[in-house]
């Protein structure tokens, strides 16, 4: 079994590896995680206990930063990427350096999940799903197949984004000197839940408990517990009491 492991390398007892594992200086993984096959893990890289991670996943990755970007990063001074204990990353994902992320995660295969981003306890994040820079996603959420958070987001707790959400954070969509001033992600407040193919605008605030039906496109800020519908989204009705977060906590 081919494997290059870092003397560096803290490595805790019952961590077990699949073929042509990259470990590289410096790295730490807790007792009875399991690596696959084809995995490269970058210096410094902290992984908790039990945590398992498939094929061919990069965990620590050096962003590539365009001369170009609006975004600028100086990859010599990220941090390590910190994962904590009994996480699950699937097959062909990457996580990019000065990722935090907590316990209990489902990452799904082939996620990007990029620098700068700060992940809580028990969330769920599906199939293909891209997390840009600078994004902050809290505790309990499910972010399904195919969504793209953008830049400078904000994700609060137990919030539901249904498959093939898009968000946005720039309204000149890279044109005019202007737009630096008003350059900025979306924010889903605590248990606002986002239907499928819905698209959402640079800076919307969505509220607490909003429900924003399928198709939607969320033009302004919604109300808190109220259903959002149409192109542009506007308020159709309350959100029935039973469908309520604080009704429904025990139900995971």
């Amino acid at each position: 079994m081919e494997k290059n492991i870092s003397d560096s390398a803290k490595i805790d007892f019952g961590v077990k590896y699949g073929h042509n594992c990259i470990i590289m200086n410096d790295v730490e993984i807790g007792k009875n995680s399991i690596l696959g096959n084809n995995i490269i893990i970058y210096e410094g890289t902290i992984i908790g206990k039990n945590t398992r991670i498939d094929d061919n996943t990069i965990i620590g990755k050096s962003p590539m930063i365009s001369p170009r970007s609006i975004l600028k990063s100086d990859k010599r001074i990220l941090k390590p990427t910190m994962i904590g204990d009994n996480n699950t990353i699937g097959s062909n994902v990457i996580i990019y350096k000065q990722c935090e992320m907590g316990d209990f995660n489902l990452i799904a295969d082939l996620a990007t999940i990029r620098e700068n981003v700060d992940i809580g306890d028990y969330n769920i994040i599906g199939r293909g799903v891209a997390i840009e820079n600078f994004v902050s996603i809290g505790q309990r959420n499910k972010i399904e197949t195919n969504c793209y958070i953008t830049a400078y987001s904000r994700i609060e707790d137990y919030c539901f984004i249904a498959p093939a959400v898009a968000t946005s954070n720039d309204n000149y969509m890279g044109r005019d000197e202007e737009r630096f001033k008003h350059f900025k992600g979306v924010t889903v407040k605590t248990g606002g839940r986002i239907g499928v193919n819905v698209t959402v605008l640079p800076g919307i605030i969505i509220e607490s408990d909003t429900m924003i039906s399928a198709g939607s496109l969320v033009s302004k800020n919604t109300s808190a517990e109220d259903i959002w519908m149409g192109v542009p989204a506007r308020k159709i009705r309350k959100v029935p009491e039973t469908q309520l977060l604080k009704n429904n906590l025990d139900k995971g």
